[in-house]
């Protein structure tokens, strides 16, 4: 189970999300974002567009499950273990729309040992769209993705410590409420 909070979990949970997802080239290439991460939380979000949509019309269930996995790894990881996914399930509520931003919230429900659960619900402003399970186990020997390569920030003459990625993931962070490490690191996995 996850250590109990600190005063840098926070920091940990952006880091390691910062370097999910750098490296979660699936997810990123889906138009999957990472709108928050926190100890044990996380948001993602995806606006549907027509290379979503499948031979009914609607979001193709992958989709919706790909932005639910890839919250719950977030979600997992954020506590600086590598983690994957043992497993997940999903239940499909209602149809996800062309133009809607589908929105999944990730949360740790608890844990023993090295095993954790997570629940992530899909939503589409207040409807929801599906509910997620996840259930991961954390991998203490399995090497973290690596961190993204510094970038230079404006006003610095030589660059910062931090990504253009992590500090896109930081300013997400203070507007909204996670994501790929800890399922799949699965993701290949979940």
């Amino acid at each position: 189970m996850p250590p109990a909070e600190n005063p840098d979990a926070l920091s940990v949970a952006r880091d390691a999300a910062a370097a999910m997802e750098y490296a979660d080239v699936a997810a990123r290439e889906a138009g999957v974002r990472l709108v928050d991460v926190g100890p044990g939380h996380a948001t993602t979000a995806l606006t549907v567009t027509d290379k979503h949509l499948n031979g009914h019309g609607i979001c193709h269930g992958g989709y919706v499950f790909l932005l639910a996995d890839a919250a719950f790894a977030y979600a997992c990881n954020s506590f600086g273990v590598s983690t994957v996914a043992a497993g997940a399930d999903v239940t499909f509520l209602r149809p996800g729309a062309a133009g809607e931003e589908l929105v999944a919230e990730a949360r740790l429900l608890g844990g023993a040992g090295r095993s954790g659960l997570y629940d992530v619900t899909v939503r589409a402003g207040d409807a929801v769209v599906a509910e997620f399970r996840g259930r991961s186990r954390t991998v203490p020997g399995l090497a973290a993705p690596p961190p993204p390569p510094a970038r230079p920030q404006p006003g610095s003459a030589i660059g910062s410590p931090k990504s253009a990625s992590s500090s896109a993931a930081l300013s997400r962070t203070s507007s909204a409420g996670g994501r790929n490490a800890g399922r799949s690191s699965g993701r290949g996995s979940s």
